[in-house]
């Protein structure tokens, strides 16, 4: 991991508006349903209907979280005929939750001890 410079007292105004920026971009990911949205935008863009089917919630409560998504320009949308499709913003961002779904929510790799107990039964 690289070390973090010292924080100088010039720094420190860019320091906190970086800081502000990733508190406000962490509030928009503290919603589990939000988080499950961008967990299925990390692979490709998508309707509402196919948010709305995947994770068995209405269509009113899709449409108010990415609402809320598009406000915070966490996610862009795309116009094509009558269908809108959402995708993720900022590849950084994409990358970010990638990486929350390899720790949350990914297969949970087995230990040592699991392996050893499978084989002994």
């Amino acid at each position: 991991m690289d070390e973090m410079p010292p924080l100088t007292p010039e720094a420190l105004d860019d320091f906190l508006l970086k800081a502000r920026a990733a508190s406000g971009l962490l509030k928009a990911l503290s919603h589990e349903t939000r988080l499950l949205m961008l967990c299925m935008l990390c692979q490709g863009e998508k309707t509402v209907t196919e948010i709305e089917q995947f994770l068995g919630i209405q269509q009113a409560v899709v449409s108010q979280q990415l609402a809320r998504l598009r406000g915070d320009k966490v996610v862009q949308t795309r116009r094509e005929g009558r269908q809108i499709y959402y995708r993720i913003a900022d590849p950084q961002l994409a990358e970010l939750i990638s990486v929350l779904y390899k720790m949350y929510c990914g297969p949970t790799p087995v230990t040592l001890s699991q392996a050893a107990a499978l084989t002994e039964a």
